[in-house]
């Protein structure tokens, strides 16, 4: 019976230790989906700003030569 409850502990504690492993890794996967948001919302924040800025080719003054 000693032995069950010492495989039993063995177990619940290498389960403890795997469980912080794996919810260290979610956290630093969520810091790196955070991360990878904020620069996708600059990112279409910039096209945006710059696709507005640019004028069309029927708004552009035509070439010197002409």
């Amino acid at each position: 019976m000693e032995d069950r409850i010492i495989r039993l502990e063995t177990k619940s504690a290498y389960q403890e230790h795997l469980i912080q492993e794996l919810n260290e890794v979610v956290i630093t996967q969520q810091n790196q989906i955070d991360a990878l948001t904020k620069s996708l919302h600059q990112l279409r924040d910039y096209m945006q700003n710059n696709t507005e800025q640019q004028s069309s080719p029927d708004q552009e003054a035509p070439p010197p030569h002409y």
